[in-house]
């Protein structure tokens, strides 16, 4: 799930940690994914198909990068982003564009998954085409934010440090915020200096989804994530269904 943009230099920076515990009754595994990044395209907040957790709310997004005279350059945009009690989740992907310039964002994709169904559909408004994908999250996976450990890294790469922020109030929801500051020593990422990497993000427990979260990285700028016009309620059932005027191709055997 991305938000379409060429970047030419990737650095990817996201975590993806399990823990299975043979146990009597057995366990989920504990799924942590980190926001932010880029990958070719620019990564956006990880929302899972958390059940009995509705939600909608309003993604403003801002990527800044530095310029070769001292100064920045932004991009910006907004998308709608809702989940049912069901754990459906519908997103809205809006193209970045120059933050305060004259041109217009649009919204080129919208995708609807089913953790019940284990559907994913990547629907591009521009053709009304929706492809159908295979989607493998659960309901009953168990989700946690990607909270690193104060230590050195392995092979003596670097340093990790890890801030707990305590308790906060973001869109009247409870978050929790936590800061991981990631030194790499020179030579280590084709650096000549110690180059820090630091992440800071706000998590709402009741919703397993980050309200705020900040990447700050040298490869790819500093990426701001923060959530606004918040409900709670459920939302309309209509986002989970494709609109009538477009075709749905079904692409589940090409990812055999």
């Amino acid at each position: 799930m991305h938000v379409r943009l060429l970047v030419s230099l990737t650095f990817i920076a996201s975590c993806l940690a399990c823990e299975a515990i043979a146990q009597a009754p057995p366990q989920q595994p504990v799924i942590r994914v980190n926001d932010g990044g880029a990958n070719g395209r620019m990564e956006s907040i990880f929302i899972p198909p958390k059940a009995g957790a509705p939600f909608s709310f309003t993604l403003a997004t801002e990527w800044t990068r530095p310029m070769n005279n001292g100064g920045n350059f932004t991009l910006t945009n907004e998308r709608h982003i809702a989940r049912d009690s069901k754990g459906r989740i519908y997103q809205e992907r809006w193209i970045l564009v120059p933050k305060g310039s004259k041109i217009k964002s649009w919204m080129d994709i919208f995708q609807i998954t089913d953790p019940e169904l284990h559907t994913w559909l990547n629907c591009e408004t521009a053709s009304k085409t929706c492809a159908l994908l295979r989607y493998h999250l659960t309901t009953p996976d168990k989700f946690e934010p990607p909270i690193g450990v104060t230590g050195a890294l392995a092979d003596g790469t670097g340093f990790r440090q890890h801030e707990d922020l305590g308790l906060s109030n973001t869109q009247s929801v409870e978050t929790h915020g936590y800061r991981e500051t990631t030194t790499f020593n020179p030579g280590v990422m084709g650096n000549d200096k110690p180059m820090n990497v630091t992440r800071e993000f706000w998590y709402a427990p009741l919703l397993a989804v980050n309200l705020i979260s900040i990447v700050d990285e040298p490869m790819t700028g500093k990426q701001v994530f923060t959530a606004k016009e918040l409900s709670t309620a459920e939302p309309d059932p209509s986002l989970f269904e494709v609109p009538a005027d477009y075709k749905v191709v079904d692409r589940l055997n090409d990812q055999n």
